[in-house]
């Protein structure tokens, strides 16, 4: 079996709109989070979510929820593994590629709030740090439509 070894830069229209289907509507609870993917590269994915009432966490500050943050980026690191996992088998066909994340889950998770999640929409960002045989580690941020941080996460995914 041939490896893929030249550099990606770019994935095919087929295997985005097939993670795009799968991240945004199979998964039913990033559609309560309103999570949607604005870049899909093999070094980092990035997603939006809309401020929303049914994500409001304190009513008095219209302040986002942290479960919210933490399930944000919990799934951001997942959608990371799963484009680190598509890189690695670009000897396949983009189809085949999608099957492969039957068996992903988290095993660890660390969210650290930094400010509070106020504003009208927010920026998700991941990359996978280390791509092992079973266990992916990837980096996470959350940040407000002017770009500054205000949550950050570490977590570590079962591959396999």
């Amino acid at each position: 079996m041939i490896k893929h070894t030249v550099p990606v830069s770019e994935f095919e229209p087929e295997f985005i709109a097939g993670l795009k289907t799968i991240f945004e509507e199979r998964i039913v609870f990033n559609q309560v989070l309103g999570l949607k993917i604005t870049s899909l590269r093999p070094e980092q994915v990035i997603a939006r979510i809309d401020m929303k009432p049914e994500l409001v966490g304190h009513y008095a500050h219209n302040r986002l929820h942290g479960g919210v943050i933490s399930a944000g980026l919990d799934a951001m690191g997942g959608l990371a593994v799963m484009a680190a996992i598509g890189v690695r088998h670009m000897d396949e066909s983009p189809a085949q590629r999608l099957q492969r994340f039957g068996k992903l889950g988290t095993i660890d998770l660390r969210i650290d709030y930094l400010r509070p999640g106020i504003g009208e929409h927010f920026e998700l960002r991941a990359q996978v740090m280390r791509l092992g045989s079973r266990v992916a580690s990837t980096r996470m941020e959350f940040l407000a439509a002017d770009g500054k941080l205000l949550s950050s996460g570490a977590a570590a995914y079962i591959v396999s």
